[in-house]
């Protein structure tokens, strides 16, 4: 049966796939041969997952293997028929496709989706041969609603410019593309850049906490993370906190500058480093300029970790911090990039550090670490190396606040020295936190960096 032949086909062009994909050093193009003819299409597989939604596991559909009349721009596709070789070029409606030699039979061509936009949508794949005879097949490319991955400052002032990163962010004449921040404001001045992955707009009025709903032509969605997040929020440096009626701040050995100016994005910031601390090349130690700490405890025996002493887990609920990111927003000026050192951003439990002696026991019958900065001068205890700089060589952020996102499971596996951390971690470890930017396995140039941060926190991620 000429099915069976096809099928039979579509399996050796998944194996001839995978195979090629791991040995593509190996291809010989020279020995593809264009054919004479007329190509045909009976059916289409497609060869990987297509998204409904972003928002929730249950909204993915798997299409891997499925039959297809449309997909999604990217989407890879297994064309299944006769006399495939003698394809020269393919367009799906105005938009030309990538061919590759190696993924093409004479009944099978697999091949992805252009990524870009059509300008004119007719529904149809065009197969173009050598001869430029044009053969035409239906077949839809379905736009996907909009995604969004960050937001540039999450924490952007009304009146402010500030930008979405993510795909699809498509503008129709008839459906424009809103921004709708959590209180009903629309942003306004929206634009829009070439490959539809960023939107500038101008912030609107909001005090409100939450997602920012993006909506065009092809659906609806909501940010996964939260304009003026206050979920988790572990240090915005003004604020008393519900829970220990307190303003919490440095909690340790050190007391790193907690500022406000000109500059401020809402109230004070903590600022690691100044215009006359010189960081070296392998960004040496100097904890007392460029490490801020919170140890949980207050020397009291049990620790009861009363008022500005409370353990962090109190604040945020990390049980299920393999699904959770720090953030922060971080400004640094033009005139003062920062060129060296890993911002080690380093967490342990009360076993490991608290603030107070040692072997002393806590209300929870836990014996204490107490004050010591040897806990994470190791390789063991997992942490994150954030080195933003060792990309150019220099890093600031244009005399602007940006967000930054550390998630926790992907990046605490770093130790000390840069190396992979050996140990592991568990809820009970997020009781302390450092940032100290010192070491972290990289070199760069001399410095004297200014890093401004506001609103620490620990929230959901993905």
């Amino acid at each position: 049966m000429k099915i069976a032949r096809y099928n039979k086909g579509f399996i050796l062009a998944l194996t001839a796939f995978a195979g090629l994909m791991l040995t593509s050093c190996k291809d010989e193009p020279d020995k593809y041969k264009v054919a004479g003819g007329t190509p045909t299409i009976n059916y289409i597989r497609c060869l990987s997952s297509e998204i409904v939604g972003n928002n929730d596991a249950a909204d993915t559909h798997y299409t891997n293997g499925e039959l297809v009349t449309s997909a999604s721009p990217q989407s890879l596709l297994c064309l299944v028929g006769e006399n495939l070789r003698s394809v020269y070029e393919m367009y799906f409606n105005d938009q030309k496709a990538i061919l590759n030699s190696s993924y093409i039979t004479d009944n099978t061509l697999i091949v992805s989706v252009p990524r870009t936009i059509p300008q004119e949508v007719s529904d149809k794949i065009y197969m173009i041969t050598q001869n430029k005879d044009t053969i035409t097949y239906d077949f839809s490319v379905i736009i996907p609603a909009p995604t969004i991955s960050t937001m540039s400052n999450e924490y952007a002032a009304a009146g402010s410019t500030a930008k979405l990163y993510g795909s699809y962010f498509i503008d129709d004449p008839n459906v424009p593309l809103t921004l709708t921040f959590p209180n009903g404001a629309v942003a306004e001045d929206v634009k829009i850049n070439d490959s539809y992955s960023e939107v500038s707009f101008t912030v609107p009025e909001c005090e409100v906490s939450g997602p920012i709903t993006v909506s065009n032509i092809y659906g609806t969605v909501n940010t996964t993370f939260y304009y003026k997040d206050t979920r988790g929020m572990l240090f915005d440096f003004d604020t008393p906190n519900s829970e220990t009626g307190v303003v919490l701040g440095n909690h340790g050995w050190h007391a790193r500058d907690i500022l406000s100016d000109e500059t401020s994005l809402s109230g004070k910031f903590v600022q690691l480093g100044d215009a006359g601390t010189t960081l070296d090349e392998k960004g040496g130690w100097n904890d007392s300029k460029f490490s801020f700490e919170y140890w949980p405890g207050n020397w009291a025996n049990p620790e009861n970790y009363q008022g500005d002493g409370v353990r962090l887990t109190s604040l945020a609920d990390f049980s299920k911090w393999e699904n959770m990111a720090y953030k922060f927003e971080m400004y640094i000026p033009s005139s003062n990039p920062w060129k060296a050192g890993a911002m080690q951003i380093i967490v342990g439990g009360v076993d490991k550090v608290s603030y107070g002696e040692s072997g002393v026991k806590d209300i929870d019958g836990n014996t204490l670490g107490g004050s010591n900065n040897t806990y994470f001068n190791n390789d063991e205890l997992p942490r994150a190396l954030y080195r933003p700089w060792t990309t150019t060589g220099s890093y600031d952020t244009g005399d602007q606040w940006v967000t930054v996102t550390i998630p926790i499971k992907t990046s605490f596996t770093y130790g000390f020295s840069g190396a992979a951390a050996t140990g592991s971690l568990n809820a009970s470890d997020f009781t302390s936190l450092i940032i100290f930017v010192c070491a972290g396995g990289v070199e760069g140039t001399e410095c004297n960096p200014i890093i401004k941060i506001d609103n620490i926190r620990a929230v959901p991620y993905n």
